[in-house]
């Protein structure tokens, strides 16, 4: 943690390891961690954990933004630029781009938003788009896991269970709130100390209990399934044996079978 009183603030060694922060600090915070040693290693250890996520996901980072998931981008990056109406405009259009191509391309599957080909394109999407954040990948840090849990079970309609996968070697970095294709998504991501990530997505669904099923796309792939009129998605790098392993671990503890 950074003293209320240091002249240097958190913001800034994360805009310092992003290499964002002004040529006017730079010299002042690097003087600041060298008589620092304690958050100089913090800091290097940020540094090494954003080179790894980089390392691991450049690619998926380089593919494109599923158009309905543009929406939130030009709502953040419209919020300092322009006017509101301008955003709302922008908006609009995604929405629309969005709707057409979504029809377009899946076709009869929109009139069925339960299946598992809608749940597992959206699921696999969010991974895509957040699992390359390093600063903001989450809404609720780890830590506060019962709020996460109260608040997402609520928007979501369903009793949710945050699994715990500490014994697989990883820590759950936080969770998120997103549209889904009945309504209100719950989005968990978790990441091992060499800086894998894997993500949990659930939401309702009116389907019937299901058993597994595996959707791979190169360098990402899920398992999904249904219980209790929940639909689940693991999504995680495409190692079959691996994401099954943490999907069989989520599975034991969303269905009850653990505390």
């Amino acid at each position: 943690m950074i003293d209320r009183d240091s002249p240097v603030t958190e913001e800034e060694l994360h805009t310092f390891v992003d290499g964002e922060l002004p040529a006017d600090r730079q010299e002042a915070v690097t003087a600041w961690l060298g008589a620092h040693a304690e958050q100089a290693a913090l800091v290097a250890a940020w540094r090494a954990q954003a080179d790894a996520i980089r390392a691991r996901y450049g690619a998926v980072a380089e593919e494109p933004v599923p158009e309905r998931l543009k929406l939130e981008q030009i709502l953040r990056s419209g919020r300092n630029k322009r006017s509101w109406p301008a955003v709302a405009a922008a908006a609009l259009v995604a929405l629309m781009i969005g709707g057409a191509a979504g029809w377009v391309a899946r076709g009869a599957s929109v009139a069925a938003p339960h299946s598992f080909e809608a749940f597992t394109a959206e699921a696999l999407d969010a991974y895509k788009l957040y699992v390359v954040e390093v600063r903001h990948p989450v809404e609720v840090p780890g830590d506060e896991r019962a709020h996460m849990t109260q608040w997402l079970s609520k928007r979501v309609g369903a009793p949710l269970n945050v699994p715990e996968l500490q014994s697989l070697g990883l820590k759950l970095v936080g969770g998120r709130l997103l549209p889904g294709p009945t309504g209100a998504a719950a989005f968990y991501m978790y990441e091992s100390q060499s800086g894998e990530r894997f993500t949990v997505y659930c939401a309702r669904s009116a389907s019937p209990q299901t058993a597994l099923r595996y959707r791979d796309e190169t360098r990402a792939a899920a398992f999904y399934w249904v219980e209790n009129n929940v639909a689940y998605v693991v999504s995680g790098p495409a190692d079959h044996d691996h994401l099954k392993q943490v999907t069989r671990a989520v599975w034991e503890q969303v269905d009850g079978r653990k505390s």
